[in-house]
């Protein structure tokens, strides 16, 4: 295997098991930005190490075993730094913890790590920004530049706030646990909202070569089932997976055979998985009947996703209801990506024009200077009437934003559609 080839083998790996390496050695460590640190030492040890002795056989088995001989060798330091500085002669077996005792702590396999890691990173001592941050760059696997492109920020803010984030809950001491009791309700609302987060960037990815990453949205939907087993009572829980459900049945008809986006109104519905939209509406049914006459934003937005799932045909897909829908979620909800979508929903129930005149209303919102879709929906509204310069430029600021290299090539090549369309 060439050294390129190891390294990519190695990213690979990174992406798929960093949360779960980092998730255990959290629970060894009891911080956080240790158990990072630790990874991190890992995948440093992976790249010099496999392009010249190979892959091994269990990539991820290897990178948690190097990083507990690091974990091992930080303990043995600190232990004999106590050792000389409270009892000089003292042996270090008794002082400090040894390394069985460390594989006991590593191994346990009682509850979720990364369902703990979640709760740890979601805890009330930091913001909810640095909450919702922190969970998807130790679980979602997103780099802080993916993090500053869902939150609309410049890098250097993110990675100031990830470094904050961090140093808080070890200053604080956070326990590393699933909380019980009213604790968990208090941050079920966080977790929820990272849960999901970490579902979008699988379902529609912020940057990279993948438009979608099913790994992720499996890994958001288990953990989903994992709340509701832990919180049966509460609808908004059943809601997120009723939603994860519905999107994640149109996972295969995003994608074309190179892997190039296929927008929703052009899939082929007999490639959207049936047993998902069952299980959806199952799920948004148990939502509804546990909420009664309250409406939480995962709960609209699954009665969205449905409104979808139950159209046999683009053409009898509802949209006036979408649009009302969209129009209540603003209201429970408010943001301008809520707005920009009901803009959408608009213009498929009223026409383009009636859709125009509210993205143009959302053009001076400073938290869609830097989003993407926004042109992309202008553009694509402009197309419709037949305003094609116009729409070629902003499909050109739209491949200009996005980091999606899929992304941008559906841009670009709309883009050139239009210019083709304005000559």
């Amino acid at each position: 295997m060439s050294a390129s080839d190891a390294h990519r083998t190695v990213e690979t790996v990174w992406r798929m098991e960093a949360p779960k390496l980092v998730a255990g050695l959290a629970r060894l460590t009891r911080d956080i930005g240790r158990a990072e640190e630790l990874a991190q030492d890992a995948l440093v040890a992976a790249l010099k190490q496999w392009p010249e002795e190979g892959v091994p056989r269990n990539p991820a088995a290897w990178l948690m075993q190097v990083a507990k001989h690091r974990a091992f060798d930080t303990v043995r330091h600190e232990a004999m730094a106590r050792r000389k500085q409270e009892e000089l002669g003292r042996d270090l077996d008794e002082d400090g913890p040894s390394m069985p005792d460390l594989d006991a702590a590593l191994d346990d396999g009682v509850g979720d790590d990364l369902l703990r890691l979640i709760f740890t990173a979601c805890h009330p001592v930091l913001s909810q920004e640095a909450r919702l941050a922190l969970t998807l760059k130790l679980i979602g696997g997103l780099t802080t530049e993916e993090i500053a492109r869902a939150f609309l920020v410049p890098e250097p803010t993110m990675a100031q706030r990830l470094v904050r984030a961090k140093k808080t809950l070890s200053e604080a001491k956070v326990p590393y646990e699933v909380p019980s009791g009213p604790e968990l309700g208090a941050r079920l609302a966080s977790v929820l909202e990272v849960v999901y987060l970490i579902f979008n960037e699988g379902y529609a990815a912020t940057s990279g070569h993948d438009w979608v990453r099913p790994a992720l949205c499996e890994e958001a939907l288990r953990l989903g089932r994992i709340l509701a087993a832990r919180a049966p009572g509460e609808p908004e829980v059943h809601g997120l997976i009723a939603l994860m459900e519905l999107q994640a049945s149109r996972l295969r008809a995003r994608i074309g055979p190179d892997g190039e986006p296929i927008l929703l109104l052009d899939q082929n519905r007999a490639r959207w998985d049936q047993l998902l939209i069952r299980r959806g509406l199952a799920a948004l049914d148990r939502a509804q009947q546990l909420a009664g006459a309250a409406t939480g934003p995962y709960l609209l937005q699954a009665a969205l996703a449905a409104c979808h799932a139950r159209a046999r045909t683009a053409d009898e897909t509802d949209w006036s209801r979408i649009a009302a829908l969209y129009g209540v979620l603003a209201r429970v909800t408010p943001s301008p990506v809520v707005e920009l979508n009901r803009a959408v929903a608009v213009s498929m129930a009223e026409g383009p024009a009636a859709g125009l005149e509210l993205v143009e209303a959302l053009a001076a919102e400073p938290a869609l200077k830097r989003y993407h879709l926004l042109p992309g929906v202008r553009g694509d509204l402009l197309s419709k009437l037949g305003r094609h310069r116009e729409a070629a430029e902003a499909f050109e600021q739209a491949v200009a934003l996005t980091r999606n290299v899929k992304e941008q090539a559906l841009m670009a090549e709309r883009a050139e559609k239009a210019r083709a369309a304005a000559s």
